[in-house]
């Protein structure tokens, strides 16, 4: 029996969690005044955009991955943008900038929650940006993660004289108000999503931008528009698992599934398990960085990554006693925010959503009070590569979004940010509910491991030091066998911002179990 810290919540109508308490309270209110589970995942992107503003915003990307419950149809919204037209290897060939003005890239979160809400909302879209409004407003109080966050980042805040000086000196408890954005918040609940693409308000945000020197322009904010795709899937146990199809590298998270699945976890000790995840991580690893890319530019052989044939060849790689050295991924750390919901009716969202790093690139446009992304970070610019550089082409995102049906039906939602570590966690979290029978909060409560292989960072320059970071509530007999077996153990209390889950479990008689992750500020809450 795994201890869990926080407590199971359950409820028959509805269910959020949200990587702020703040946020899970947005899209409860909206659940409670009528609204289905899309008019609750845009009130809580719009929330997180605010209240936890480290992580995501107006001025970065997502992804959602929706169950229409009526249809028993799934969607995916693909709302992150382009490299500026201005953006070029060449102009880059020693490096992308990883922060400052130069590191931001088109932001296309916005224009997907927009068009979720225009093709399945219920509710004014006014109405959802009421809680965003109020926050940014009238300010949400700084937690002890905020001001370590900001403290950790003091250098790219204080760069930007906007920037540091609203999120930076805050006590625990001061508010945080931030009255540009609560603006430009107010523009676009009167105005709608487009008008930041192609409106009014896009016009202030390409100005804000050439004042601080980014290099996202009017045309550019003008050429993104979000994309609505089927999700990719597999069967595992039984189940359905589907996920975002690239230029998310959620494939990875499938492949480490399916070659999972050629062995009987459940009977195994934690070491022969954690180990054989581990192995299964490593060679997925590989084929994100040979496909990893924006399929209107490169070729993602999904159907073959994604085959019974190739999990097999995989799976035979694995030696059982040794670790292997397969080019040894970074634990970059990045600042993703995720949320998930589930309304009466069954429908559901797996949202992910961020600036990349930690405030992104620091510098906010103007006096919109958007913070930018540092996304630009994410690209290669070695010739050949399948996510270089290129104008007008989407990074390799890390985010990704799970989702769990049998037969057509919403049995769970879940996810974490995290860059590189995302799919690695979510692995996790499947095979504890799934082949270990934990519930939500005890499979998100379990002790984690994340690997690291070399020369595969997210960011640039996607380094690594070839590490297995393992939470030390494993136990010692653990750390001791997956040492002698060649992992480079790296002992941690606890991962933190890379491991902030949130889960949905549906039962047979309707009941949503959601679960919340004590690593970081996030909430459960349902009714």
């Amino acid at each position: 029996m795994i201890r869990t810290h926080r407590p199971l919540i359950m409820g028959r109508n509805g269910a959020v969690g949200a990587n702020h308490p703040m946020a899970t309270q947005a899209g409860l209110d909206i659940l409670r005044a009528g609204g289905n589970a899309f008019d609750a995942a845009a009130a809580i992107s719009l929330a997180l955009g605010v209240c936890e503003p480290m992580m995501s915003g107006l001025g970065g990307d997502g992804f959602y991955n929706i169950h229409l419950a009526a249809t028993r149809k799934n969607l995916v919204y693909n709302g992150t943008g382009s490299a500026p037209a201005a953006a070029t290897a060449e102009r880059f060939k020693d490096g992308v900038a990883v922060t400052g003005p130069l590191s931001a890239s088109i932001p296309g979160c916005l224009g997907a929650i927009g068009a979720m809400h225009a093709a399945h909302g219920r509710l004014p879209w006014a109405q959802l940006a009421g809680p965003a409004i109020a926050l940014a407003r009238d300010g949400y109080a700084a937690t002890r993660k905020d001001r370590q966050i900001a403290v950790d980042n003091q250098a790219r805040l204080a760069a930007d004289t906007r920037s540091g000086a609203v999120f930076l000196g805050q006590e625990l408890g001061g508010l945080v108000i931030q009255e540009d954005l609560a603006r430009t918040l107010e523009q676009i609940a009167a105005e709608g999503a487009e008008s930041f693409y192609r409106g009014p308000l896009a016009k202030r945000i390409a100005a804000g931008c050439a004042e601080i020197g980014a290099m996202i322009t009017e045309d550019d904010l003008a050429s993104c528009r979000p994309e609505v795709t089927d999700p990719i899937g597999i069967t595992y146990r039984g189940l359905t698992i589907t996920q975002a199809p690239p230029n998310s590298t959620g494939f990875t998270f499938l492949q480490m599934l399916k070659i999972a699945e050629r062995f009987d976890l459940a009977s195994l000790s934690a070491a022969d398990r954690t180990h054989i995840l581990v192995e299964a991580k490593k060679l997925a690893f590989l084929d994100r960085e040979r496909y990893g890319a924006d399929p209107r530019f490169e070729t993602v052989p999904l159907e073959r990554l994604l085959s019974d044939a190739y999990a097999d060849e995989l799976a035979a790689r694995i030696d059982r006693k040794r670790a292997a050295d397969m080019g040894p991924q970074s634990a970059a750390a990045a600042d993703t925010t995720y949320c998930c919901v589930v309304d009466s009716d069954g429908n559901a969202v797996s949202g992910i959503q961020s600036l990349n790093s930690g405030w992104g690139s620091g510098s906010t446009a103007g006096d919109t009070g958007i913070l930018l992304n540092n996304r630009m970070a994410y690209w290669h610019v070695t010739p050949g590569h399948a996510n270089r550089l290129v104008p007008g082409k989407r990074v390799r995102h890390t985010m990704n979004t799970p989702m769990v049906l049998k037969d057509g039906k919403l049995v769970a939602v879940l996810g974490t940010p995290g860059a590189d570590h995302q799919v690695q966690v979510n692995l996790q979290v499947v095979v504890g509910m799934f082949d270990l029978g934990l519930d939500p909060q005890q499979a998100l409560e379990a002790p984690r491991w994340t690997s690291s292989q070399a020369g595969q960072g997210a960011n640039f320059p996607h380094d690594g030091d070839g590490a297995l970071s393992i939470e030390v509530d494993h136990g010692e007999d653990v750390l001791a066998d997956l040492a002698a077996r060649g992992h480079q153990i790296k002992r941690l209390a606890h991962l933190e911002g890379p491991c902030a889950m949130q889960a949905i479990r549906v039962l047979d008689n309707g009941v949503r179990m959601a679960g919340s992750d004590p690593r970081r500020d996030g909430w459960a809450g349902a009714y």
